[in-house]
């Protein structure tokens, strides 16, 4: 099968998440071309499947995404497609936090007109050490008041690796059905 992963980041989470993403399709395989936003992505008419991730950053998605969505949305709703949501509230044990994430994600959707069925939500990481002095600080807040660590001094990642594992084999898997 021809897989195409196409992401949008800041700090590089999504961006290691895809390969991951990548890495597991290749395993079983599959023939996979992952490409970041902004580096002009194919179009996924030629390919069989297409995972599509952004980052949330200030309650919003990656515009470069947002853009390759809507310049494709025919091709991306005939074909099986899914979405991966990467951000620091999947990891909070706040309700709160997570409703939220889940409402960016489905008016993003419906703002894009992207009829998706696969939606995972994925924890990224702290990145302390990339963060310029103002918004470490904020971090720090954010993620003391959501019980995350606050050393900032190195980088902390909340990904669920096996989980992110799972999620892509049972979406494969569900393609061969």
């Amino acid at each position: 099968m021809k897989i195409l992963i196409v992401y949008g980041t800041v700090e590089g989470q999504t961006r290691k998440i895809a390969r991951f993403m990548a890495d597991i399709l290749r395993e079983k395989s599959h023939q996979v071309v992952i490409s970041n936003a902004v580096e002009n992505p194919p179009a996924p008419i030629d390919f069989d499947a297409v995972l599509i991730g952004s980052s949330i950053h200030m309650s919003k998605y990656n515009t470069l995404i947002k853009s390759y969505i809507e310049d494709h949305i025919k091709v991306l709703n005939s074909k099986p497609t899914a979405f991966f949501s990467v951000s620091m509230a999947v990891a909070s044990s706040i309700k709160e936090e997570h409703d939220e994430v889940v409402q960016i994600a489905t008016d993003f959707l419906k703002e894009t007109k992207w009829n998706t069925n696969t939606i995972w939500h994925i924890a990224g990481a702290l990145k302390y050490t990339r963060y310029n002095y103002f918004k470490k600080l904020i971090m720090r807040s954010i993620a003391k008041k959501e019980g995350g660590s606050i050393d900032t001094n190195k980088d902390h990642e909340y990904t669920d690796w096996a989980k992110v594992k799972e999620q892509v084999l049972q979406f494969i898997t569900s393609l061969k059905s």
